[in-house]
């Protein structure tokens, strides 16, 4: 019997969605030891409209079968490496 996947959701408190963007990328950053943790797949919504999510990661495809790292909505090409 294989594994299955689960959804964790954790309030946390954001001026703004940016702000709650950041928030999630640090979250991300603190757990990447933890193989189990699908960085690519995050996301952040209201609390009131959980229903309205909003990708933290762009996650495209790139060449070699690698994800985009870069945040949503990100300027420019997609790349290997972080924005700064």
């Amino acid at each position: 019997m294989g594994r299955e996947r689960f959804v964790v959701h954790l309030p946390v408190l954001a001026t703004d969605l940016d702000g709650a963007r950041r928030f999630a990328r640090g979250i991300c950053r603190a757990l990447a030891v933890l193989s189990d943790v699908d960085r690519a797949e995050t996301t952040v919504s209201e609390e009131d409209a959980q229903h309205v999510r909003h990708r933290v990661y762009c996650d495209r495809l790139l060449d070699g079968g690698r994800r985009c790292p870069l945040p949503a909505d990100h300027d420019g090409e997609c790349g290997p490496r972080r924005q700064r």
